[in-house]
């Protein structure tokens, strides 16, 4: 029973999170009809993208013990894929100087992220310091990742127009955020009930 009910909340959870990820798809329509990424930030799809590489990483047997986190694996390796495309189309869409500064942020972020996972893979012998390095460090990305809407927020408050942040966005967040903190209490796993829950919210 107890294990029906993990894998119901895991797969409504991995539903919630999907329609997140896709929800951004309006704002990267408009900025491929104008050609321009306008006022759009492409900060807080940098940071998901690393929070992403990170729980996908988290998930897979090298970090945890065997495939015990594989709804981690299916959900955020969907949203690599999210959060790549939104890259590329903001890096393809912005101005000259607009790509030096997503260059500037993304490549560092690619490249800390590839220091972790050698590092968990090779330094620490077991799987409970590989998740505890991992998850810290997706923890810390999770709530610069809470934090990355902020600078929406200020958009929002300066236009005083909800356009840059849509109520679905908003929904699909809160929703996914409570199916993954559950999810992570019925596994007991501190991380996953506390990164991914404050990534979604």
């Amino acid at each position: 029973m107890a294990e029906t009910l993990r894998m119901v909340v895991a797969v409504i959870g991995n539903v919630a999170s999907v329609s997140l990820y896709a929800a951004p798809t309006v704002t990267f329509k408009r900025v491929i009809r104008k050609k321009s990424t306008e006022e759009f930030s492409c900060m807080p799809y940098i940071i998901a993208l690393l929070n992403c590489l990170l729980f996908t990483w988290y998930g897979l047997p090298v970090v945890s013990n065997k495939w015990e986190n594989l709804p981690l694996v299916t959900v955020n390796g969907v949203g690599i894929l999210f959060e790549l495309s939104y890259v590329l189309i903001y890096i393809w869409f912005s101005t000259p100087k607009g790509k030096v500064k997503v260059a500037m942020t993304a490549v560092p972020v690619l490249i800390v992220f590839c220091v972790i996972a050698i590092v968990s893979a090779f330094v620490f012998p077991d799987h409970r310091h590989r998740k505890l390095l991992v998850g810290s460090i997706g923890l810390g990305v999770s709530i610069a990742m809470y934090g990355s809407p902020l600078v929406v927020m200020k958009k929002v408050i300066q236009t005083k127009s909800v356009e840059f942040m849509p109520l679905p966005l908003s929904f699909c967040s809160f929703l996914a955020s409570v199916l993954w903190l559950t999810y992570g209490l019925l596994i007991r796993d501190i991380f996953v009930a506390v990164c991914t829950s404050i990534t979604n919210i």
